[in-house]
């Protein structure tokens, strides 16, 4: 006699996946950092030095943007928050940007400069002409 099992769905604890996502706001109703823009940063190298450009738009530069160098790395943080209110509601939105780049042997820290213009920051990081140092072997001793 043939006999067919039946599968029955075990119950769990958790939620199915559909319950799940369905207690998830809606993707409208969710901002990423910097109110709808994914920070873009382009990085540029030639001869005479490296470019770093960021699309930062809607911020004061010189209120809400920094630009530092320390130890041969670039940090590059800015912060924006806005908001608003109309007819008795009010609604606000704020994000932060942190970078932070490795500069290339032989760059002139003293000679960055930045730049903002139409939501873009760009920072011009000169690079002597200089042949980098060649590599040095370091000899290991032993505890014999």
């Amino acid at each position: 006699m043939n006999t067919i099992a039946t599968q029955h769905r075990a119950h769990t604890q958790l939620p199915s996946l559909v319950e799940w996502l369905s207690n998830l706001p809606a993707l409208g109703t969710v901002r990423p950092l910097f109110d709808n823009h994914l920070i873009k940063v382009e990085v540029t190298r030639d001869d005479t030095g490296v470019v770093v450009r960021a699309e930062l738009p809607g911020v004061d530069p010189d209120k809400d943007v920094s630009v530092t160098v320390r130890d041969g790395v670039l940090h590059i943080r800015a912060e924006r928050s806005e908001s608003t209110e109309s007819q008795g509601r009010s609604e606000f939105s704020y994000g932060s940007f942190l970078r932070a780049l490795a500069l290339p042997a032989g760059a002139r820290e003293d000679d960055i400069t930045a730049a903002y213009d139409k939501g873009i920051l760009t920072v011009t990081v000169p690079v002597s002409a200089e042949t980098p140092p060649a590599e040095k072997t370091i000899a290991i001793s032993s505890a014999e």
